[in-house]
């Protein structure tokens, strides 16, 4: 589980590494799919990973809205910040937590949604890319990432 969190967190940094050779009107321009634009779709992935881990933990949900993220600068720093707040859960992940329950969904259940979840995205940021000419983030996990 952690070794997947961490792909996804490497991934996401490269992600933005990446928008920063994209205009900013470009990485806000409404597309079809994903979440309506780069930035929107990014600042999502980081909001659900983080409601969901925050309930996990026992702490309150709470949701982003997309306007004070809309730079890539904010942006990033509430990846940064979020994914901060929530790594020592993550990194402290045992097997029992796999079984124990949230309302009608298991731990292990909503952790894995949400490496499937960034992952999607990451598949519509690709298309983003291509569409603009430029070469994706790789997305490989076997040749980089964590081992």
């Amino acid at each position: 589980m952690q070794k997947l969190f961490e792909y996804n967190w490497l991934v996401r940094g490269e992600w933005f590494d990446w928008c920063g050779q994209v205009p900013e009107e470009e990485l806000t321009r409404e597309r079809t799919g994903g979440f309506g634009s780069i930035l929107k779709t990014l600042v999502h992935v980081v909001d659900i990973e983080h409601a969901w881990i925050r309930g996990l933990m026992g702490e309150p949900e709470s949701h982003y809205p997309f306007e004070p993220y809309a730079t890539l600068e904010a942006a990033r720093k509430l990846s940064d910040e979020a994914a901060a707040e929530i790594r020592p859960f993550v990194l402290d992940w045992t097997d029992e937590l796999d079984d124990k329950r949230m309302d009608i969904f298991t731990y292990g259940d909503i952790m894995r949604h949400l490496i499937a979840h960034e992952i999607h995205h990451i598949g519509q940021l690709s298309i983003w890319s291509r569409e603009l000419g430029l070469k994706p983030v790789s997305a490989n996990l076997i040749l980089r990432g964590p081992r």
